[in-house]
């Protein structure tokens, strides 16, 4: 993630706290997924419906705000949308092909027309005749140019309707593979990613390295301060995460406090140096409470990095990755065991 995407997204981010404020509407991670969807301007019909909200309303109620989640956002409704976009371009699809029709029917009339035209030039026997066959010419060519222009305009305008569904289906899929809260790829993407890659390392003899990261003590620090901070502390922690690939790298939220980055091309020092800064870069964040600007201290990750070995699975991969991070977690957290240490062990344990 280069300094523009993380200076956007944090602009985002604000503008949400600032829209949650504005609005009087609890932050909770719903609506703080609402606020920031329309501040990044991902989902032009939530935007929309928002707009014509406020303009008759003047703020978005907590209830209304619940009532726009579940119309635009909610996981459920994405195949709904999916259904509902494909019968517009469908529709869309029906309307162009009419409309060629329609043309080409013009086309064809438009050319009988002149080849009469020819044929009673060729006869014609006084100016009069003549006149008659090129007034008739004359007419049937604006015509023919008023239906053209009829045509370009609902061209322009199909084209037009087809990009705004174009960019609506751009919205479904990214809310579908996205994690909302961190902004990171979710588990579903992640598992596509992964299988893909593994693939192409093995087509083309290529490095690959996964990194899994856990968050250090998370559950007793959400205990302690509540969830709400707790998805502060998910989405500083994506932050750190985003800035530290980049590339064809892709970086998930695997699970709760898990996250996970692919690495194609990549050797196991060089996975390593990655996860070693995403470590420290989210050690170096202390952490303050909103509310009150209390420190809440520092919080720190352990991770685990594995190479890819010909011909195994994905799921292979993930489990000798998983290993070297719980080996993390036993030999004190807050570090980053590889498969180069010979301790790393065959199995997770139970070490939070």
């Amino acid at each position: 993630m280069d300094n523009d995407d993380l200076g956007r997204s944090i602009s985002y981010g604000e503008a949400a706290l600032a829209y949650l404020k504005g609005n009087q509407t609890p932050a909770y991670p719903r609506n703080y997924e609402l606020w920031y969807t329309y501040a990044a301007g991902f989902n032009r019909e939530l935007n929309r419906a928002i707009n014509e909200h406020l303009k008759r309303q003047g703020r978005v109620t907590p209830e209304a705000t619940e009532h726009f989640y579940e119309e635009f956002l909610s996981p459920v409704r994405l195949s709904d949308r999916v259904g509902e976009v494909s019968n517009q371009v469908s529709s869309e699809i029906g309307g162009l092909l009419g409309m060629l029709e329609s043309s080409g029917a013009n086309v064809r009339g438009y050319g009988e027309s002149l080849r009469d035209a020819a044929s009673g030039l060729s006869a014609a026997k006084s100016n009069n005749q003549i006149n008659k066959i090129v007034q008739h010419m004359l007419t049937a060519t604006n015509d023919m140019q008023s239906k053209n222009q009829d045509l370009e305009s609902q061209l322009a305008e199909s084209r037009s309707q087809i990009k705004e569904l174009q960019e609506s289906l751009e919205a479904i899929r990214y809310e579908s593979l996205t994690d909302q809260l961190t902004g990171l790829a979710n588990r579903k993407y992640f598992d596509e990613s992964l299988e893909l890659a593994t693939a192409a390392a093995k087509r083309r003899g290529e490095a690959l390295c996964l990194i899994m990261c856990d968050i250090d003590r998370f559950k007793d620090f959400n205990d302690t301060f509540g969830h709400q901070t707790g998805d502060q502390v998910l989405r500083l922690v994506g932050a750190a995460i985003k800035s530290a690939v980049q590339g064809r790298d892709i970086a998930a939220r695997y699970g709760g406090e898990e996250f996970a980055i692919i690495l194609p091309d990549t050797s196991l020092g060089a996975a390593v140096t990655v996860a070693e800064h995403i470590r420290e870069a989210v050690m170096a964040k202390e952490l303050i409470k909103r509310s009150t600007g209390e420190s809440l201290g520092r919080i720190t990750m352990s991770c685990g990095v594995a190479a890819y070995r010909e011909g195994e699975t994905a799921e292979s991969l993930i489990e000798r990755a998983d290993a070297c991070l719980y080996t993390s977690k036993r030999k004190g957290r807050n570090r980053v065991t590889d498969e180069a240490n010979p301790t790393v062990a065959a199995r997770r344990s139970q070490v939070a």
